[in-house]
């Protein structure tokens, strides 16, 4: 009797152990709402003012301060730490607001960043400027793009899908309006179709012409067919189809010029110099092109097909170079993208605004894709492990970066959406030859009308 209690008694905590053990492992979320953000929080209540003198973070009290806490306490007076504000937690971490103190800027909590993650027992710890002489630390309890987990309330709208998680837990949103052309590269099996599936699907939800030039014989986009205004399958097709929307820009500036010649007396608010100002009566829908596996447009093997690729990459340039204000913005992505590539490859990588670099199989794509970003950018992106499919970094030119992860998202649930949506896509009459065939959907065989009578003699 005494050995059973003894092993119940021992066998009690062990069990506790090892099952929290097993859950901080496969699941990481339940065990942070469980057992990580009670222990967080009473580390960071504990060891709050501790923890900011060790980082540097505290500063000398003001003279009345000081002539206060001696008088009332007859105390040492200690350096102050930033007022910190309420912790609010949530399902991936949690937020509190510091007020930072006379002479303190958030370069320096930025800085300490990793010191407060080892201290708190956190995942990760980001800085964000709320604004002046106020910042946000969202420390983050688990790795939330080992298994992608979507915000409900993700930050969505016109020409905006949320497409992937950052790894501080906010949702990554391709903002057209923002960011008008982008460039994705990533090699094979390394999560780029995923991540143009989302963007295909959330943009066929919306009022916006979707274009696609795949030379790999359709094979990326053809399914999405039923959504498509246009559709380009090879070389051929996309030399055609290119001059075709470098006309329709050309229209839509003939279109923005007509408007600005209006009378003198007319408000200032109706001159614009993009679609956008125009009345919603005249302006065209929008028109986002994608270019899958844009190597193939610049490769070449006879004299004739090296007029052809440099007639179609001027082409390409002039829609980076002058699509925005027309309305037409550019997804430009390939498994390969350097200067070795041909003549404009280089110029069309600098009107490409945004940059998202999955596993690559050379250090040269890279630096093509964030080298004139930032060095470390460059090194996150080489040292994506292949099991890691859908893992990305995401930069632009401004010099910010981030790592993503695009959550899982099959073939057949892209296409569902397309076919969903085939309603919704525009009328745009100078691309209606280019648009794809798409066969009828099969209709499945019922049974007889009317029940069979026998035959009788």
């Amino acid at each position: 009797m005494t050995d059973l209690v003894t092993l119940a008694e021992l066998g009690g905590p062990l069990a506790v152990m090892g099952g929290a053990a097993y859950a901080r492992h496969a699941h990481p979320a339940a065990y942070w709402s469980t057992v990580g953000l009670p222990l967080s929080v009473a580390r960071l209540l504990a060891s709050y003012s501790s923890t900011m003198d060790a980082c540097g973070l505290t500063v000398e009290p003001s003279r009345w301060r000081a002539l206060a806490v001696r008088a009332t306490t007859r105390r040492e007076v200690r350096p102050v730490p930033p007022r910190r504000g309420v912790i609010r937690p949530n399902a991936t971490g949690l937020r509190v607001r510091l007020r930072l103190a006379p002479g303190q800027e958030p370069a320096d909590v930025a800085a300490s960043a990793e010191r407060l993650r080892h201290a708190w027992g956190v995942h990760a710890v980001y800085v964000r400027d709320v604004k002046p002489g106020v910042v946000e630390l969202r420390l983050v309890g688990y790795d939330v793009l080992r298994k992608v987990r979507m915000p409900r309330q993700a930050d969505g709208g016109f020409l905006r899908v949320p497409v992937a998680l950052r790894e501080d837990a906010t949702a990554f949103v391709r903002d057209y309006r923002a960011v008008p052309h982008e460039l994705v590269l990533g090699a094979t099996l390394s999560g780029k179709s995923m991540y143009l599936r989302h963007l295909v699907a959330g943009l066929a939800r919306q009022h916006v012409a979707l274009v696609g030039v795949d030379c790999k014989r359709g094979v990326e986009l053809a399914p999405f067919a039923s959504r498509l205004s246009a559709l380009a399958t090879d070389p051929d097709e996309a030399a055609e189809l290119l001059p075709v929307l470098v006309k329709e820009m050309e229209d839509r500036y003939d279109l923005i010029k007509a408007r600005q010649g209006i009378a003198p007396g007319t408000p200032d608010e109706e001159i614009t110099s993009d679609v956008w100002g125009l009345p919603e009566s005249e302006r065209p829908a929008p028109i986002v092109l994608f270019v899958d596996e844009v190597a193939e447009l610049f490769l070449v093997a006879t004299r004739k097909d090296e007029e052809r690729r440099d007639e179609m990459v001027t082409h390409l340039i002039r829609l980076a170079q002058l699509g925005r204000a027309a309305g037409i913005y550019l997804e430009v992505c390939g498994q390969r993208f350097g200067a070795e590539l041909g003549k404009g490859a280089t110029m069309l990588r600098a009107q490409l605004t945004g940059r998202i670099c999955h596993r690559v199989n050379d250090e040269a794509s890279a630096k093509m894709a964030l080298g004139d970003i930032a060095p470390e950018a460059v090194y996150a992106a080489c040292t994506i492990a292949p099991e890691l499919p859908g893992l990305a970094v995401a930069g632009d030119t401004s010099g910010g970066w981030s790592r993503i992860r695009t959550p899982y998202l099959s073939l057949a649930d892209a296409a569902a959406v397309c076919r969903e949506s085939a309603h919704l896509a525009p009328d745009v009459p100078a691309l209606a030859p280019f648009r794809p065939y798409v066969p009828p959907a099969p209709v499945e065989a019922s049974g007889p009308v009317t029940a069979p009578r026998p035959v009788t003699e």
